[in-house]
């Protein structure tokens, strides 16, 4: 049986342009993320997929054969008109891959997180601007068509609690769930809220690897927000629920099934649930990984900043690190 399952490539609604108008991309990493990422770039139709690389050979070439792409055991194989490349391999190759190909004049998209250490992340995000080239961070939740409706309703929030609990995958034993998988909800909790922590607390431990597998943080924003944000990868059952309370409203978001529920207050004060409207939004039917990855083109076609970019990256990192040394000052 091959390494990877028999799927279709979406079809995207993106125009079709000439072959030798389209943009270069290469990929680097044919794992669990990288596979996703040659399967929906090489059925766009505004790009040529160059090229994609792995250190395990096999595995680069199984999934080049699937999707008529070239398969490389390094991204220095990769021919030199590439554009743009896409890099979804480990964390600690982020910052050596996305600095040499940023120096060549290459757009990247790197996968989160977008670094080990800050000043990785800082020094990618200067040679970006000083050459002027896109570079946008993988948080694929910000284009969750739920969390895009949440965020236009959002206003001051007061107070969010954010869930993301899961089952436990030894692939993943040797990086603790802050990074693995509380790192999602950070990048959105600070995009909604807009604002700086004044304060943390956070407590949690390991309990199936030689890191954190559960974590709770509690931030504090210096306008006056709460953020509880819990992360678990001991969980039997996956939940993924994100709620936010402002001033006359309260929303609850459903990441598994991409739904939304808004109550408002009708009017003041509320006697009963009369008083309170329940909407549910309408939300756009799409691939949330396939509208990042058009972004990314648009973005470097039309010489616009991304929604997700290296800054962003950069934030939710620090915010993730701090949350981990305070995890170590706890002993825990």
């Amino acid at each position: 049986m091959g390494l990877f399952t028999k799927q279709q490539p979406m079809i995207t609604e993106e125009p079709i342009v000439p072959e030798s108008d389209r943009l270069r991309v290469g990929v680097i990493g044919a794992g669990k993320m990288g596979q996703h990422h040659v399967r929906l770039l090489s059925a766009n139709g505004q790009v040529c997929v160059k090229g994609v690389s792995d250190s395990d050979v096999r595995r680069a070439k199984e999934l080049g054969e699937k999707f008529s792409v070239p398969a490389f055991s390094s991204q220095d194989s990769f021919p030199s008109d590439v554009q743009a490349v896409v890099i979804a391999s480990s964390t600690p190759t982020h910052h050596a891959l996305a600095k040499s190909f940023l120096t060549k004049g290459v757009h990247c998209f790197v996968e989160k997180p977008l670094t080990e250490k800050i000043e990785e992340a800082e020094d990618i995000i200067e040679l970006a601007r000083q050459k002027n080239l896109v570079l946008q961070v993988g948080h694929v939740e910000r284009f969750n068509p739920a969390v895009e409706e949440m965020a236009k309703n959002a206003q001051n929030p007061l107070f969010i609690d954010a869930s993301r609990l899961g089952s436990y995958d030894p692939r993943m034993a040797h990086v603790g769930v802050v990074l693995d998988l509380m790192i999602h909800d950070i990048d959105i909790v600070l995009a909604l809220v807009k604002d700086k922590v004044a304060r943390l607390d956070a407590v949690g431990g390991s309990v199936l690897s030689d890191h954190e597998d559960i974590v709770k943080a509690t931030l504090h924003f210096s306008r006056g927000c709460r953020a509880d944000i819990s992360a678990s990868r001991v969980s039997l059952k996956p939940f993924r629920k994100i709620r936010l309370f402002q001033k006359d409203a309260y929303m609850s978001l459903d990441y598994s099934d991409k739904s939304l529920k808004v109550y408002r207050k009708k009017r003041d004060p509320v006697k009963s649930l009369l008083d309170v409207s329940v909407q549910h939004p309408r939300l756009e039917k799409k691939d949330a990984l396939n509208s990042e990855l058009c972004h990314f083109i648009q973005c470097i076609r039309e010489g616009k900043d991304p929604l997700v970019s290296g800054q962003h990256g950069r934030d939710a990192l620090e915010l993730a690190l701090e949350i981990r040394k305070m995890l170590r000052l706890h002993k825990l």
